[in-house]
């Protein structure tokens, strides 16, 4: 029978009960204090972690000179919080090519044009979640009294224009439904997560993909004999199935398409290379409008509320992070699938509601930061919130809707339709009023505290469990590591 085995089971009678005996699985420690490196391989190799030699003597001396062993958590942690996928190191590694150093790494060279033109126009740009152009002033239709019931009316604003892209290529692959569900999802977070909120607009979405020997009509550069990875779907159902992916979860949500492309390509050159897009393209963006006040994120103050918002947690989305910055067909099949996302554009429209009424609220939006929740999931999230300063956050005040879940599954999974906030304590009652109106799930499950450090406590740990995190966000944070040589 055709399921989603992730979400979905068959029961082959009719179920008594839904109770279900799973326990959840510990935390535990991993030797590495007396195995050394070779305790990181084993545990890198069974959990698909993506470390490769750098992050492995990196790690291995992160952890001796620290004196202790790491948690199975911590390792989960850094190894998507601090994966290719989510920090991008390639852009600022040392660019050498057939052993000549180039004088400019890739992120140096993409950002070239912008600072040849210090008199752009752009207020937004190589930062945050999306980019802005300077706008204008402009008299939308906007509630009088944002946050509740109220009439609209033309209000004066100053907003710019907004635009985000992304590509969700390894879960498309895997997956191709979903992974282009959450592929267009998670751009739309990235849309009004950018600065400290901002307004949606229109999407926009494009494929490439390989060879689509579709019955009858085969072209003359397409080889038949070309072997494609068993753990990826085939070009011609990516291309169908993404695209029902993609528009499906945008028209749930209420986001236009407006416009997109289509490539396909494979072919083999005169030289025996084999060119093709094995791993497909799914390309996402989105325009909108940003609040000029709401350009620029806060910074974090000890006493702060780091809060959580959307739908609750589900394991889902194990491993995004690490499974997205490794060669695709590499890894294991059950890791790879394992690791895609799941949807839910209602959700996703809830939490973008609760968001846009703070932004309505103009020089009153109680929103200090906000970030999407994507690769990583709260390992990645709550960090990138928190840092500098450090907190101490209460894995238990994470609201789950799958009570077998694990302290590393709760920390880790990449479940969609999900926001991370600081608020000023005073901004709670307002924030949770907004929420409840929007029927949005909101979780306060820390505070900004000035110890430098990211410290997850689980109250229901039993004696003797070692605490599942505990680090310096200076050795582990979004800007701690030094870029490797690529």
């Amino acid at each position: 029978m055709v399921h989603d085995r992730m979400t979905e089971q068959v029961y082959e009678v009719p179920a008594a009960t839904f109770k279900v005996d799973a326990v959840p699985a510990p935390v535990f420690t991993v030797p590495v204090m007396q195995q050394k490196r070779a305790a990181l391989e084993a545990i890198n190799e069974e959990m698909g972690l993506a470390f490769d030699d750098w992050d492995l003597d990196y790690y291995t001396k992160l952890f001796t000179d620290m004196g202790r062993d790491p948690t199975n958590v911590e390792l989960f942690d850094i190894a998507q919080s601090n994966s290719e996928h989510s920090r991008h190191w390639f852009f600022k590694g040392e660019l050498v090519i057939d052993g000549d150093k180039k004088p400019h790494n890739l992120m140096e060279i993409v950002t070239a044009p912008l600072k040849a033109r210090p008199d752009n126009n752009s207020v937004v740009a190589f930062k945050d979640n999306s980019s802005a152009i300077r706008g204008f002033e402009v008299s939308p239709m906007l509630p009088r009294h944002p946050g509740g019931p109220s009439a609209l009316a033309p209000q004066n604003r100053d907003w710019d224009l907004l635009l985000t892209a992304e590509t969700h290529n390894f879960p498309c692959a895997v997956a191709p439904y979903p992974g282009a569900e959450t592929g267009a999802g998670g751009r739309m977070r990235d849309t009004h997560a950018t600065g400290t909120g901002s307004i949606m607009g229109g999407g926009t979405a494009g494929y490439c993909v390989g060879n689509l020997l579709m019955d009858g009509h085969t072209l003359p550069h397409e080889d038949p004999e070309f072997v494609y990875p068993d753990n990826l779907a085939p070009p011609q159902q990516i291309l169908i199935d993404a695209s029902n992916g993609a528009s499906d979860y945008g028209n749930k949500f209420g986001e236009p398409l407006i416009a997109g492309y289509t490539r396909t390509f494979g072919q083999r050159l005169p030289n025996g290379e084999r060119r093709e897009w094995l791993k497909p393209i799914m390309f996402s963006a989105g325009v909108g409008q940003i609040d000029h006040r709401h350009l620029q994120k806060a910074e974090g103050e000890i006493g702060m509320l780091v809060v959580k918002i959307g739908g609750p947690a589900y394991r889902i989305g194990m491993g995004g992070g690490a499974a997205s910055s490794v060669p695709s067909g590499s890894n294991r099949a059950d890791l790879d699938f394992n690791a895609v996302q799941r949807g839910d554009a209602e959700m996703s429209q809830k939490l973008w509601r609760v968001v846009r009424s703070c932004v309505e609220l103009g020089g009153d939006n109680p929103l200090v930061q906000i970030h999407d929740q994507g690769a990583g999931g709260n390992c990645n999230v709550v960090k990138e919130i928190i840092y500098p300063l450090g907190g101490e956050i209460d894995i238990r005040a994470v609201k789950v809707g799958d009570e077998t879940m694990s302290v590393l599954e709760i920390w880790g999974a990449e479940y969609q339709e999900n926001d991370c906030l600081l608020i000023r304590p005073e901004s709670r009652a307002l924030l949770e009023g907004i929420c409840e109106r929007e029927r949005c799930l909101m979780q306060v499950i820390g505070t900004i505290d000035g110890s430098g450090r990211v410290r997850l406590v689980d109250k229901l740990a039993e004696p003797g469990t070692p605490t599942p995190v505990d680090l310096n966000l200076d050795q582990v944070g979004p800007r701690a590591l030094a870029e490797p040589e690529v």
